[in-house]
């Protein structure tokens, strides 16, 4: 690893902006974000951001994938050293994260790599999925008389299992939105029938704000069966909660599956 002198050329403030591209929408970005974008001459962008933002950027600013998908993947330790070595050779570098880079986004973990590096920083937030994503296909977070809040969690851990605080939340009447939990979603399933929350309603929104949304409705403990049935797979989130009930019809997959 280069350590900062290395780095340092004749670019006076070598900066790095976090921001958030909104939840999949290309229209739900901030109009800070696109103005950042559009003084950026680096973009690294990830595998949620739809490339139409893209075009917020100037031409010549130089675009460079560093999401994961299936066959292709760059480690944070890799994105980390190009963020410093691009802003050093170049300036501004933009970092294009989907939803908000704050909530499980790993913002915050680039923001002090950066700096340790002297990079001037800054975050811009962004509409995130944890939220957004339910609204959009017509379920409130928080509804008078069914809940009095709302609980994000992820569905993987660190080390690949679930967070105890899934358990938490199925003791509450809150509603329950699992990020990044489909390949966990049997566990999840049984889980909610063992704290007694298995006939609760629960929801799995797949390309959550996008024209291609998909949305499958079912009982907490039929989770993994609706996933099946209705080949629901990732980018997706999970609800659980009688909010879901709210759901709009026209977004169901199969009527017969709401409760």
């Amino acid at each position: 690893m280069k350590n900062l002198h290395e780095f340092r050329n004749l670019e006076p403030q070598p900066r790095l902006s976090v921001v958030g591209a909104g939840p999949g929408d290309p229209e739900l970005i901030t109009l800070k974000a696109i103005k950042t974008l559009a003084s950026a001459q680096v973009v690294l962008y990830d595998a949620l951001v739809d490339m139409e933002l893209l075009s917020h950027a100037k031409e010549t600013a130089e675009k460079i994938f560093v999401g994961k998908i299936a066959g292709q993947s760059h480690s944070q330790d890799a994105i980390n050293f190009l963020i410093v070595e691009k802003a050093y050779a170049l300036g501004h570098v933009v970092r294009l994260k989907g939803g908000d880079p704050f909530v499980f986004g790993r913002g915050q973990e680039e923001i002090e790599y950066a700096e340790r590096f002297g990079l001037v920083t800054e975050y811009i937030p962004g509409i995130s999925s944890s939220y957004a994503v339910a609204g959009a296909a017509g379920i409130p977070l928080t509804m008078r008389g069914v809940n009095e809040s709302f609980w994000v969690m992820t569905g993987t851990k660190s080390d690949g299992s679930l967070p105890e605080d899934l358990k938490l939340g199925l003791q509450s009447t809150a509603t329950l939105v699992i990020l990044m939990g489909m390949h966990r979603i049997g566990e999840i399933a049984a889980l909610c029938k063992e704290y007694g929350k298995g006939e609760i309603s629960a929801a799995i929104i797949q390309n959550g704000t996008m024209k291609n949304q998909k949305i499958g409705i079912s009982t907490a403990e039929d989770l993994e069966n609706l996933a099946k049935k209705e080949d629901l797979r990732n980018p997706a989130i999970i609800v659980i909660g009688e909010v879901v009930k709210q759901a709009k019809p026209a977004l169901w997959k199969k009527i017969s599956n709401l409760i």
